[in-house]
């Protein structure tokens, strides 16, 4: 499987307090994830976040937290990796950046600016349940969303 850096890396994104269809998708996307060898990347705290690492935490998965706060604690309890970032919002460039592709569940206004930077620097981005914009991927369930990152992830000549 190779070390971490070897790794595909996919950013999960979305609403601190999606609503339960979220939450629940959320977890399989962070599970499937974790089955392909896969680590997560996210903004590190509650709602979507939290549900898809706890899903990746599930299947042995590696998550990594982008967090918006200067201390490590603010982290939800199903990162493994905490970056204390101390720079609010803006984090939302690091996250996408560091994934291979992003999936969007559902979302807010900070899910809108994190698709929006996510596009700008030539990311692949996967909606489920998300916004309905030019240049999103569509998705209807967890396992296409994860499918789609997978599929364009290795036509990019990331696998």
């Amino acid at each position: 499987m190779g070390g971490i850096r070897e790794r595909v890396w996919i950013s999960v994104i979305g609403g601190a307090s999606p609503p339960k269809w979220a939450v629940e998708a959320a977890y399989e996307v962070g599970r499937l994830i974790a089955r392909r060898g896969a680590v997560l990347v996210c903004g590190g705290l509650g709602g979507v976040m939290e549900s898809a690492c706890r899903g990746a935490k599930s299947a042995g998965g590696i998550t990594v937290g982008i967090l918006p706060t200067a201390s490590r604690a603010a982290a939800n309890p199903f990162v493994d990796i905490a970056i204390p970032t101390g720079l609010g919002v803006a984090r939302n460039l690091l996250v996408v950046r560091s994934g291979d592709a992003v999936i969007a569940v559902d979302g807010a206004w900070g899910t809108l600016s994190e698709i929006a930077l996510a596009k700008n620097i030539g990311k692949t981005v996967i909606g489920l349940g998300s916004f309905q914009l030019e240049g999103i991927i569509p998705a209807q369930t967890p396992e296409e969303a994860v499918s789609l990152a997978f599929e364009h992830i290795q036509k990019a000549g990331g696998i």
